[in-house]
């Protein structure tokens, strides 16, 4: 079983001077997304791998497909549209994965428009598009002051200025809080059997990650590896072999997640976030999509979960704290 995971985190720049010119944004339109820009609701899809995507437009082409990756930390962009596009080219680049540290060639996104939003990306990491799965990934570069909306019932997402006051959302909500390591919410909180564990939404991946600090807690616990084993593949073609166990109850903030599918990786993103010494572990789409809603604030670093109806909460509940 291969799982995809598409986690283009930790981007450092190199010294090393552009090889030409980076293009000029046009004055008219908005560098980035700021803090008084509201977007309309855009439409999102799953792949076969349950990782959301959306149609943007990239210097007025489009659409294109890109994935909604609240795990990276820079917007990505396949090296083949951006080839396509002639983007000029960006600084070179050290892209650290889920796997390891790799150079990569950077180019510079003028116009990128997600519904109402016009972004300008400078050093987008540019990938091969079939390891990327789609034709960019959306990171968080250009959302640290927005609230990302995630319906996953009417299959839409939106971005409002976190400044904005949240509109009321249907449903037995949870809050949890959060703190912010480059850019990422990390929940230091969340519990398993008591034990505290760290949490990161990482909406590219299509399973939880976890490392192997937090696989020792559950051997001591009574849980072993299912028999299957996985691949773990990044977004820089590298693969993984991994095992792969279920974890009974998670505690997150005022929720449980129950019976809920892990995969075990010494992964060298656990120690780029310096979590490789305690349990640790992406919450992926498995665990996402159990949820109504999630509106994820990137300023107030808070997350909202909406639970589903009473009649489909088997795999998540209250906590019996809450």
């Amino acid at each position: 079983m291969r799982i995809s995971h598409w986690f283009a985190a930790g981007l450092i720049l190199a010294s090393m001077p552009a090889a030409a010119q980076v293009q000029q944004v046009d004055a008219a339109l908005p560098a980035t997304i700021d803090n008084t820009t509201i977007t309309d609701e855009v439409a999102i899809r799953t792949d076969n791998a349950d990782r959301m995507t959306v149609a943007v437009s990239v210097g007025g082409k489009g659409p294109y497909r890109f994935l909604v990756d609240t795990g990276s930390e820079r917007t990505v962009i396949s090296r083949e549209l951006a080839n396509r596009l002639q983007l000029a080219s960006g600084r070179s680049a050290i892209l650290h994965s889920v796997m390891g540290a790799n150079d990569v060639n950077t180019v510079h996104i003028p116009h990128l428009r997600v519904s109402g939003n016009v972004i300008s990306v400078i050093d987008a990491p540019a990938l091969g598009a079939a390891n990327i799965g789609a034709d960019g990934m959306l990171g968080i570069d250009s959302l640290q002051s927005q609230r990302v909306l995630f319906d996953f019932k009417a299959k839409t997402m939106s971005i409002t200025p976190s400044a904005q006051p949240l509109e009321r959302m249907d449903g037995d909500t949870i809050v949890v809080r959060a703190r912010s390591r480059n850019g990422r919410l990390i929940f230091t909180q969340a519990k398993i059997d008591g034990k505290r564990v760290s949490v990161i939404i990482d909406t590219g991946s299509q399973v939880s990650i976890a490392n192997m600090a937090m696989q020792k807690l559950l051997a001591k616990q009574g849980q072993h590896l299912l028999p299957d084993a996985v691949t773990i593949e990044s977004v820089t073609g590298e693969k993984m072999s991994a095992g792969i166990a279920r974890v009974p109850e998670l505690e997150l903030g005022g929720v449980q997640l129950k019976d809920l599918s892990v995969v075990f990786a010494d992964a060298h993103i656990f120690r780029q976030l310096e979590l490789e010494d305690r349990p640790a572990l992406l919450l992926g789409m498995n665990a996402m999509k159990a949820f109504d809603r999630i509106s994820i604030d990137f300023a107030a670093k808070k997350v909202r979960f909406v639970l589903p109806g009473t009649s489909m909460r088997d795999g998540v509940r209250f906590a019996s704290a809450s």
